[in-house]
């Protein structure tokens, strides 16, 4: 039976590693599908921020608090996930892995980092359901069609993109993102050429804090916006396809890793502070009595272009903005949720059923969401979701620029392979527990209604102190299980890009790049070494190709080996 067992999940792997459809859900990205330019990531990689619930966001927190507290509140949110979102990143880009590849060798070991992953695969699905609710509202607008069916619609629409992976997001992106500026830009900037007016109104609004700047009123504002900040996640699984960093491309490579990595944000929080703005016009120039309607972007625009067209014409355009947007980012939302359960999925039931399988699974629960009516609690939802994203992200970060940088107590290689690394490290786990707990109990009023507002910087501060801490105080010990991984060849190559060496792993029949591969422990028929993927070693429940464990030096000397090549 056992031997029937290892041949059904060879044949797992193999099938993994065959289908082309798969995009590399829970491993490393070749060479070999890294075909694109890094000007090409970077676009495809900002084509999906054009979600329309930016302007809904934006509009809600300047109802509530005023135009000048959601500016500021929006600028200091902007600014904390643009530091946050720098080291991840790179590591993404550089070492071309996604977000839940570097949470493993980023404090959480190789089991540890699922929960976060949850983490992440529930935000696809929370702004799957508001951008699925927005077109929903726009089809209801233009058409009639009720709300309940129109949620199935945009909810459908998106699958037949997202099962063929990232080559038809990029072509996809690629087409539209032109479209989606025009209809977006062109009515705003008419509107305030024609009616420079309306510019007063909204830097005079006051909402209903009552005017003046309030603290509260600007963390309120940005813990909302704090929601936003897995976006990131979804950023790096599309620039973890970055080509090879050279002399040659230096400069476009950053360029692109910096506006499409953390300088999304700079473009979510625009779109914020626009949807302050057409909340404020729809208030101020348009019908004072809409309230919280207001905040819906099918309504914002159209109202703009109701102002320089014909109705049938404005609900018409409007329309098409909203479709366009909304498959624009549910697509990424799609691809990116079935990469992140199938990776969790698989490292826990060594199976791999496919990840179309996921794609479904995570529409049905986006779906149940917006029937469920989501997008009229979406302030509340996201202010407490907030608390766990922060202490999440904070604490991969902080464990990148501080741990492994500063302290030299992490390995500065983001090591993933199965076999490496240790299952579960407290460095990252105790960090995100208890940075949650804390902030939670702070927004839940536990500490007094004084501090509620301040939950999420809560979240922030208890994880960038505990991560360090953890580390210290466990030495490190919990990083690593092994410190070689029994290859004479380096992982990376003389320019510090990982290795396009190819090898083959002996129980898939399979050739995979030399970051893939660990030795294995089963030797060949001559005593020879083999080696083995992490993909086979992620699908194999039986331990027998895992070299035993060895005792780990301290990580600092670990790092600086792998970055001048050593295995």
């Amino acid at each position: 039976m056992q031997g029937v067992a290892t041949v059904t999940r060879a044949d797992n792997a193999r099938a993994a590693a065959e289908d082309s459809l798969e995009d590399y859900a829970f491993r490393y990205v070749p060479r070999s599908f890294r075909r694109w330019s890094a000007r090409a990531v970077g676009v495809m990689a900002l084509g999906s921020i054009a979600f329309l619930a930016d302007f809904s966001i934006g509009a809600s927190i300047g109802l509530e608090h005023g135009t000048l507290n959601a500016v500021l509140g929006i600028a200091f949110a902007s600014v904390i996930i643009f530091v946050i979102g720098v080291p991840i990143a790179y590591y993404a880009a550089r070492y071309n892995l996604d977000l839940d590849l570097i949470a493993r060798g980023s404090g959480f070991g190789y089991y540890g980092s699922s929960i976060t992953t949850v983490i992440f695969a529930v935000f696809t699905c929370i702004f799957f359901a508001l951008e699925g609710a927005i077109m929903a509202q726009g089809l209801r607008m233009a058409t009639g069609i009720p709300l309940a069916i129109g949620y199935l619609i945009s909810t459908v629409v998106v699958i037949p993109i997202v099962i063929y992976g990232m080559r038809a997001l990029e072509r996809l992106q690629f087409w539209t993102t032109p479209l989606w500026l025009a209809l977006a830009l062109l009515p705003l900037l008419w509107v305030i050429a024609s009616d420079p007016g309306v510019v007063g109104s909204f830097l005079a609004f006051t909402g209903a804090s009552g005017g003046g700047v309030q603290i509260q009123a600007i963390v309120a504002s940005a813990a909302v916006c704090f929601a936003l900040t897995p976006q990131l996640a979804e950023q790096v699984d599309v620039i973890r396809a970055m080509p090879p960093r050279t002399r040659a491309n230096r400069r476009s490579w950053w360029a692109s890793l910096l506006f499409a990595g953390p300088g999304w944000v700079l473009f979510s929080g625009t779109k914020q502070v626009v949807g302050v703005f057409l909340a404020v016009y729809l208030l101020t120039r348009v019908d004072s009595a809409l309230g919280p309607s207001a905040t819906e972007p099918v309504r914002q625009f159209v109202a703009l272009y109701e102002s320089i067209m014909p109705a049938w014409l404005a609900v018409a355009l409007a329309l098409v903005l909203v479709v366009v947007a909304q498959i624009k980012i549910n697509v990424t939302n799609a691809y990116s949720g079935s990469l992140a359960w199938s990776n969790v999925y698989t490292r826990l039931r060594k199976t791999y059923p496919g990840r179309t399988v996921f794609i479904f699974f995570n529409l049905a629960i986006a779906l149940a969401l917006m029937w469920m009516d989501v997008f009229s609690l979406i302030g509340f939802v996201l202010s407490l979701y907030a608390n766990v994203v922060m202490a999440w992200l904070v604490t991969i970060a902080t464990d990148i620029v501080i741990n492994k940088h500063l302290l030299r107590l992490s390995p500065l290689y983001p090591e993933f392979r199965r076999g490496m690394l240790r299952d579960w490290n407290p460095v990252g786990l105790v960090s995100v527990a208890l940075a949650s707990l804390l902030s939670l109990a702070t927004f839940g009023g536990l500490f007094g209604s004084e501090l509620r507002p301040l939950s999420v910087l809560v979240a922030i501060g208890v994880a960038a102190v505990t991560t360090p801490a953890m580390a210290i105080a466990t030495r490190g010990r919990y990083y690593l299980r092994r410190r070689t991984d029994g290859i004479a060849s380096p992982i990376l190559d003389d320019a510090g890009n990982p290795s396009g060496e190819r090898l083959r792993c002996h129980v898939t029949g399979y050739t995979f790049e030399r970051p893939d591969m660990l030795a294995s422990a089963e030797r060949g028929p001559h005593g020879e070494t083999q080696y083995v993927s992490s993909l086979a070693l992620t699908l194999d429940d039986s331990d027998r190709y895992l070299l035993p464990p060895e005792p780990t030096e301290p990580p600092e000397r670990t790092g600086t080996r792998r970055r001048r090549g050593g295995g």
